[in-house]
């Protein structure tokens, strides 16, 4: 079931985690942490112009928000509801891009996959630091953002 982090103009304003922690911590005090089933998914809630055409992901807060979460936790897109598209606009935050109403996001290629890669990176090592194996996770993960993975690359780390 899909648990939902909201987030205000206060909480944005003050770069506070605290939702997020409301969240994540329990999850991550469990004794087996479970890889499937979290869902993760953010609602933001601030006061917006009508006629702001900008999207989320455009808005100098809200991503300062998100790149201050991402710092907590690098290994976050693991856990995020891909299937409702939060891993697509979790990247969005993070990753410059333009926005077209009829293409919808298009990253820019080089940023992508440096994030891509710098996630598999601290994703691999958090997952390893757990004795969990979650590589094929990763792999779909990064073929959900565009990217095929080798196998090998995975034995390297």
């Amino acid at each position: 079931m899909p648990q939902t982090i909201t987030l205000t103009q206060p909480l944005i304003e003050a770069l506070d985690l605290t939702p997020a922690h409301g969240l994540i911590q329990p999850w991550l005090s469990q004794d087996k942490l479970a890889l499937e089933g979290v869902d993760l998914r953010f609602e933001v809630n601030i006061p917006r112009d009508p006629t702001d055409p900008r999207e989320l992901s455009e808005i100098p807060e809200v991503r300062l928000w998100f790149l201050r979460l991402d710092a907590h936790y690098p290994w976050l897109p693991l856990i995020l509801d891909w299937e409702a598209g939060e891993l697509g606009r979790y990247a969005a935050m993070l990753v410059p891009h333009q926005f077209s109403p009829r293409e919808g996001i298009r990253y820019n290629p080089e940023s992508l996959e440096l994030f891509v890669m710098g996630k598999i990176f601290a994703i691999a090592h958090w997952l390893k630091t757990r004795n969990l194996d979650g590589q094929k996770r990763l792999q779909f993960m990064t073929q959900m953002l565009g990217y095929e993975l080798d196998d090998a690359l995975f034995n390297l780390l």
